[in-house]
């Protein structure tokens, strides 16, 4: 599904910012908001295709469980412009070092600078190539027994075992449902005792695509043409970070079992001076919660690396005019 339409905001294309966040969700929304709030000069380029897009709501996230991902940003949008911060549709090709700036490269010919840079553009979901798995991604077809597993309680559940990830996922599913099912699919099951103690049923054969009647799910079907009814689908896709605009600072993207990330140490400060990062980009697991919370440590750290930087050069400046 695509994602909605960041609403333009006029900006001042040459000018030069304190901080340029990349990617509007809630990681890059909640780093602008706490810069805002710090009185620095920030703006937000979102390319308008959140991850979660496909989804009916938002869970997990304390006052805010079930909100529609739109609103949830459509707010975060409001409230940074609402201190002085600009948020503005783009998508970011390249960011380079241009007279000891970040100069951020648009796909149009635009270019931002910035003192530094926040990089919070999530993953994307590389899905398993099975027809019906990419069409009812984010409704009945789902990942995290966190932000979708009690929408489907008590429910038939199949677990699609394409991930390394796959095995846990049918524990974390048990524990909502007494009706589990694992398909092995390619992967013969590392823990077929702990599962079939569990109550979880284990089916052996390839799955070749997913069964839909009006407009729901309601079956997988095998090789052999046996179909195992199911009300929802559970699968582990690839995670892989948005990142490659970050090549030409030499930002290496690292490898991970279940996907690709950014690396950073605790703060969100990655292994170039004045790049931080936040949410799925360094921590494929993290939630809408814990993504808005790392988004604003690092607002948080890189507005306390602007000031230490600015009190240098007053220190400086003081002792030159002594």
């Amino acid at each position: 599904m695509a994602g909605r339409t960041v609403d333009v905001e006029v900006v001042k294309m040459t000018s030069s910012y304190d901080v340029v966040v990349i990617g509007g969700g809630a990681a890059g929304l909640n780093g602008a908001l706490m810069l805002a709030r710090s009185r620095r000069s920030v703006i937000v380029i979102d390319s308008g295709s959140p991850r979660n897009a496909p989804a009916a709501g938002v869970h997990g996230f304390l006052s805010r469980d079930g909100i529609p991902p739109a609103e949830l940003l459509d707010r975060g949008r409001a409230e940074v412009r609402a201190y002085g911060g600009q948020v503005m549709s783009g998508e970011v090709s390249l960011v380079e070092m241009e007279n000891a700036l970040f100069a951020v490269r648009l796909a149009d010919g635009r270019k931002l600078n910035a003192r530094r840079l926040l990089v919070a553009t999530g993953l994307s979901d590389e899905l398993p190539d099975i027809p019906g798995v990419h069409e009812r991604w984010g409704r009945d077809v789902i990942h995290c027994p966190y932000c979708h597993g009690w929408e489907v309680r008590d429910q038939a559940i199949g677990v699609l075992a394409t991930g390394p990830m796959s095995v846990h996922q049918a524990m974390l599913f048990r524990q909502l449902s007494a009706d589990v099912t694992f398909f092995s699919h390619t992967m013969p099951p590392e823990q077929p005792e702990e599962m079939t103690a569990r109550g979880i049923r284990i089916v052996a054969g390839v799955v070749t695509s997913l069964e839909v009647a009006e407009d729901r799910l309601v079956g997988v079907r095998l090789a052999d043409d046996t179909v195992i009814s199911t009300d929802a689908v559970v699968v582990s896709p690839r995670m892989n970070a948005r990142a490659v605009f970050l090549a030409p600072l030499g930002i290496q993207i690292a490898e991970h079992p279940a996907g690709t990330y950014i690396p950073a140490d605790a703060t969100g400060r990655a292994e170039v001076a004045g790049v931080w990062v936040a949410g799925n980009v360094t921590d494929l697991s993290a939630q809408v919660g814990a993504s808005a919370a790392g988004g604003a440590f690092a607002g948080a750290q890189i507005n306390a690396d602007l000031v230490a930087e600015e009190t240098r050069e007053a220190v400086a400046a003081f002792r030159s005019a002594a």
